[in-house]
């Protein structure tokens, strides 16, 4: 069977949805098993805390998010998934500016539920 242009676009598109809410799952259990090593044991701070490895996070986010859920609103109409991924990144670049620890945590962790629900709202409006 062949496949029209549009149908593989979908499926890619599709694909890169699922990436981000792996990634943003991803983000998470960095967040709260940085917070535990950190705050109860004492270990990983030089590693968890290295702004590089959130900058690099939200740049991913960003791309992801601008290939998956800005497309499949320019595609579907559907604005809800456009309004959630751009508030959960900004809610994650807030945590990248602000000081470590719980708020910079809880900041990341709303944005990354935020951006995921993005991604499935997304991928049930594209139908994939």
């Amino acid at each position: 069977m062949n496949e029209s242009p549009d149908s593989s676009a979908d499926i890619v598109r599709g694909r890169f949805d699922r990436l981000g809410v792996l990634i943003s799952g991803l983000c998470m259990v960095h967040c709260v098993a940085g917070l535990f090593l950190i705050g109860v044991l004492g270990l990983g701070g030089g590693v968890l805390l290295n702004p590089a490895i959130h900058r690099f996070g939200l740049v991913a986010a960003f791309l992801v998010g601008m290939v998956t859920i800005g497309a499949g609103a320019l595609k579907h109409g559907h604005r809800l998934p456009l309004a959630l991924g751009t508030t959960g990144l900004a809610l994650m670049a807030a945590a990248i500016v602000s000081d470590h620890g719980t708020g910079e945590a809880l900041l990341t962790i709303c944005g990354v539920v935020l951006v995921a629900s993005a991604h499935i709202v997304n991928l049930r409006r594209s139908g994939c």
